[in-house]
Order: structure tokens, then sequence, then C-alpha cells
């Protein structure tokens, strides 16, 4: 691929997310309390409080913090910062030279009801995100590159659309399989080029996608899920209680499974072309049956990242429950864990599904069939 068309193909993906932004910005939720936010850092700590109750303690600081972000920054404000001591999940206790996020609330340029909502995080971020598209570019070289710019098309696609659209009301179900279909043609064709081999590799990923979409949609409505197997279902519920929240589980389903099955799709439909170039006059039974054996293999690693992947997710959640040594039969049939077996298996089986169809594919598409 030449440099104009990956200048060409970032250009687009960065219009995609800036038409997207524009054509489905969500309006700001209206409060009374008009809220802004700052960064700031704790210079110095002037007075610690205590005041001890039977079974925890209160402690207030008072604070000077130096903005360093907005309008008014270099401005130095006080700060009382209060929480209960000897809590982890509560403790805050602030220390000179920290980096902070500060909260007003009213007019902005009023520090008279201003507090430190939490420590400032997102520099590490920033800088994992460089860190991992510098190693793309300098491992990966031109394949690097076009990794970034199907990564962005992605993030664009589930930000810029499947996100507003699903806030508007919109089938989480099929908005799920168009974006994922969407995403998997622009990756494939990106990173395979314009060949048999994208094609077979896209059909193949589409048709495990859908399986594991029906599982999903299936496997629920058996278990009678919910949808707010979650804390943050719940929160959204009181945000909307219109969206469709056991159609937005299994549209996360979907969009979680897209990336282990967009592997294995490709893994096989890549793995037959090269079959089929090393002998031309291959069969169509010689080369699914390869291609099959390729999956088999590819298969049994991708399903357990899947796997992992969700299991790593709940290990508090898994402790909690082995901690409390609660019932097996109380555990099973809890909405929270059946949501998360659910997830697990119906992604696996659309990676499963993926195999054969991509296997079948390979051999329809690039041989005589005979």
């Amino acid at each position: 691929m030449s440099r104009r068309v990956i200048v060409l193909l970032m250009c687009i993906c960065i219009l995609i997310m800036l038409c997207a932004q524009a054509v489905f910005a969500q309006p700001a939720i209206e409060d009374s309390a008009e809220e802004h936010f700052y960064r700031g850092r704790v210079l110095t700590i002037y007075e610690t409080e205590e005041e001890e109750h039977d079974y925890f303690t209160i402690v207030e600081q008072e604070v000077s913090v130096l903005l360093t972000s907005g309008p008014f920054k270099g401005e130095e404000i006080t700060i009382y910062n209060t929480y209960f001591a000897g809590d982890p999940v509560y403790d805050f206790l602030l220390e000179a030279g920290q980096e902070v996020i500060v909260v007003t609330i009213g007019e902005e340029g009023s520090f008279e009801q201003a507090y430190v909502q939490d420590l400032a995080r997102d520099r590490g971020v920033y800088y994992l995100i460089v860190i991992f598209i510098l190693a793309l570019l300098i491992v990966g070289r031109v394949k690097g590159v076009k990794t970034i710019v199907t990564l962005a098309a992605t993030i664009a696609l589930i930000f810029g659309v499947l996100l507003p659209l699903l806030l508007k009301g919109y089938s989480p179900i099929w908005l799920a399989i168009i974006t994922a279909s969407i995403a998997i043609t622009f990756t494939l064709l990106v990173i395979g080029g314009v060949n048999k081999k994208s094609l077979v590799a896209i059909l193949g990923t589409v048709a495990g996608v859908i399986v594991a979409g029906l599982m999903a949609f299936w496997a629920g409505s058996l278990a009678k899920l919910t949808g707010f197997g979650s804390h943050e279902a719940q929160m959204l519920y009181f945000l909307d209680h219109t969206i469709d929240f056991r159609g937005l589980l299994f549209a996360g389903i979907i969009i979680g499974s897209l990336g282990a099955i967009t592997d294995i799709g490709m893994s096989v439909a890549s793995a037959a072309t090269e079959i089929r170039q090393a002998c031309p006059e291959i069969s169509f039974r010689e080369l699914t049956g390869g291609a099959f054996n390729v999956g088999r293999d590819v298969m049994g690693t991708m399903a357990n990242t899947l796997i992992l992947a969700y299991v790593g997710a709940a290990i508090p959640m898994l402790l909690l429950v082995m901690g409390y040594e609660i019932d097996w039969l109380k555990v099973i049939n809890m909405d929270i864990i059946a949501t998360e077996f659910v997830r697990g298996i119906a992604g696996s089986i659309g990676l499963i599904a993926a195999v054969p169809v991509t296997a079948i594919l390979s051999g329809y598409f690039l041989t005589n069939h005979k």
C-alpha cells in the first residue's frame, strides 16, 4: 500500500470521526448546578483535622492547589478535602505535589464551592497509548500504520455512531451487527487488501459474529437475563429507562467477540491462500481440509483468549463468591454470573463457527470447486 493511500485512509478515518461527532452528538444533560473541571497540583497542606467516631474517623484537610489548566491557569486556590480515614475505598489523603482534578460548582471562576474530585490519572493512559503506537510503527512498519488506521476507524464507529444511536433508542442487536460488519470489512480490506482472501475472511468473520449474537440472544432469553447484571447498566437505567437493556447486553457480546473472531477468520483465510499458492492444482476438498486443520489449531488459543479476557475482568467477583462460600446453585442462578457465562461461551461458539465457514468459503473461492 502506497504512502498516499495510507494518508488518504487516515484522512478518511478523521473525517468519519468528525462527521459522526457532528451528526450524532448528544445534547448535554441540563443541570441546575453547573460544574467546571480543572487540572491542578497540590502545593501545600496547611492543616489536617481528625474527628473520631465509633466506627470511623473523619479527616478534613485544608490544602492549597495551583490550577494548571483552563482559563484560570496559574491561580492558587484553597480547598477543604474531607474523607473517611482507614477505608481504602473512601480514604483520599492528599499530599503535596500530587496532580489532581478540581471541580467547581456555579459560575466559572467562582471557587467558593471547589473540591478535589480525584487524582489526575490521564497522563499515564496517554503515555501508554503513545508507547503502543510507537511499538506498532517500529515493529509493524507499514502493517503497523494499517493497524492504527483500522483501529481509529473502529473506535470512530463505536463512539461516533454506535453509542449515540443506542442512546437514541435504536435496536442494539442490529446496530451491533451492522457496526461490526462495517468494522470487519474496513479492517480486513486495509490489512489484507482487496482480494479473495479478504473476501473470505470478511464473510467468515461476519458469520461468526452473527452466530455469537444469535447464541447470546437464545441463551439469554432462555436464562431470562435482564441486562442489569452490572452497576453501570443499573445507573444507565436512571439516565434513560427507554433503552433496550437486554438488547444492549447482546450487543456488548457481539462487539466483545469481534476481535477474536476477526483474528481467526483472517488466520484461516490467510493460511488457505498460502496453501493455494504453494499448490495451485489443489482441490476444493483438500484446501478446505487444510484450512480446517489450521482453524482447529488457532481455535484452541483464541477460545482461551476470549474466555480468559472475561475471567480476568471478573476476578474480584469470583473471589467474592469463593470467599463467602456461596452455594453453587445460588451462584449459577445469579443474573450477573449467568450473564458472564453467556457472554464468554456465546462469543466462543461464534469463534468456533467461523472456522468451518471460513474454511469452506476458502475452498469455494480459491479453487475450481473440484
